[in-house]
């Protein structure tokens, strides 16, 4: 018989993660601390923009006509620990306040109320990006609060999702990679992704601490990747280079590839810039700081970016932004998501409102979420609306929407033609010819 999974925590990684298990067949009960989450996705809704995550919720969430049955929420721990063989551990853990340091409070608050109520055999199943030595401390913890004791097991199976790419990543996924200390723990989480595996994911079995920082080290990695290319960025603007055409030449070097060597303003989002730091402060726990000191750097070079950005546009507009008109193209911090956490393009908008130049700013679908957080800057309902009167233009998301604008059906909108692109994703020949002046950053300006 099949095991029966619950997924708890049903944000972008839970929710995600409980639709394609439902997808792969099995029976799937999703919980949650917030009612309103729970009440949305009952009906086979998604609190969050995720491709392909709202059609697959409509395929198998009960109650939704047409639909499997197999996937089910509640806000019920008794319910979980009834339901469940397998608990996927899918809660936030965020940067903690004024700290480099992650706040493990969620993740340790799943386990305290779980555990004392496993009363047979259970796999805990961590996925929450965590600091290495975590599921050490969780797996002797569940073990003591557990009436089973030790058949109440941890393993530790990290996520890497793409935003964007979320569902085709975990039911696709390039590789598993699974902390384990039982043969039964492997064999049920093999059951788990037998389609996967068939299909050639490589399923890689590692100590906890391993799986750990496998997680932490590809974003670190990732990081340096693009860090590195907005480094060059800069020296190419001091030495008259282009950085794009720099990119594709190193690119085709195989031991270096061409992925995540698009200079801008640099990665944000709720993973890369919140784990790296919080890799930083564990290895100084650890006492191996210095090996990661190079982290710093990364760090830096990408909020340097940020206040790159701000000057090239008071620049555009006269040296002062006091009452210029700021027309800011994207909001999300990538494209393909509504999540505007750490948002290098909303962090530059906010930093231009605050320096008193008039922010107006447009994007596909991170419209309400940037509005929460930045309530004082305007909000068009078009990119056209949103470049009405302005004095200067930023793209700063790489939406497919802007690529394809007309620069010459934006040029009757604006006051002054001239755009500057935080994501050297636009044709700068094309924009030219229209008669705007074109900046990117660690190109040629003309």
């Amino acid at each position: 018989m099949a095991p029966r999974i619950t997924v708890i925590g049903t944000g972008y990684l839970g929710a995600t993660h409980a639709a394609a298990m439902a997808d792969l067949g099995f029976e799937v009960l999703g919980l949650d601390v917030v009612p309103e989450k729970i009440e949305m996705l009952s009906r086979g809704r998604a609190s969050i923009y995720e491709p392909g995550l709202e059609e697959l919720l409509a395929r198998h969430v009960q109650g939704v006509e047409g639909s499997s049955g197999r996937l089910r929420f509640t806000t019920s721990y008794a319910e979980v620990a009834e339901f469940g063989d397998i608990h996927f551990v899918c809660v936030h853990t965020p940067q903690r306040h004024g700290e480099y340091a992650c706040d493990m409070s969620y993740v340790d608050a799943v386990i305290e109320t779980l555990a004392p109520l496993l009363t047979r055999p259970a796999l805990v199943v961590g996925k929450s990006t965590v600091p290495v030595g975590s599921a050490d401390r969780l797996a002797a913890r569940l073990a003591e609060l557990a009436p089973v004791g030790a058949e109440a097991e941890l393993a530790w199976n990290p996520e890497f999702l793409r935003e964007g790419f979320a569902v085709q990543d975990t039911l696709h996924p390039d590789r598993i990679v699974a902390g384990l200390r039982s043969e039964r723990a492997e064999q049920l989480l093999r059951t788990v992704y037998a389609q996967p595996i068939g299909e050639g994911s490589p399923f890689v079995v590692t100590d906890f601490a391993t799986a750990e920082l496998v997680k932490t080290a590809a974003n670190s990695f990732l990081a340096t990747k693009i860090s590195f290319i907005n480094a060059m960025a800069e020296v190419c603007e001091a030495a008259d280079g282009d950085v794009v055409k720099l990119a594709e030449a190193i690119g085709h070097d195989e031991r270096i590839g061409s992925k995540f060597l698009r200079a801008g303003i640099g990665f944000g989002g709720g993973c890369l810039p919140k784990d790296i730091r919080a890799f930083m402060a564990r290895a100084g726990e650890l006492g191996a700081s210095q090996a990661l000191t190079f982290l710093r750097e990364v760090d830096s070079i990408n909020m340097r970016r940020r206040g790159h950005m701000v000057e090239l546009t008071r620049d555009a507009v006269g040296g002062t932004l006091l009452g210029r008109r700021v027309a800011v193209l994207g909001a999300t911090f990538k494209p393909d998501s509504d999540d505007v956490r750490d948002s290098p393009a909303l962090n530059v908008a906010g930093q231009l409102h605050l320096q008193g130049a008039q922010v107006t700013v447009y994007d596909p679908k991170g419209m309400d979420n940037a509005r929460a957080i930045f309530p004082t800057l305007r909000y068009a309902s078009g990119a056209l609306e949103a470049v009405r009167g302005a004095d200067v233009v930023l793209h700063l998301t790489e939406w497919r929407e802007f690529r394809e604008l007309d620069p010459e059906r934006l040029a009757e909108e604006v006051a002054v033609r001239h755009i500057l692109d935080g994501r050297n994703a636009l044709d700068p020949a094309v924009w030219r010819k229209a008669g705007w002046t074109f900046r990117a950053l660690g190109r040629p300006t003309a």
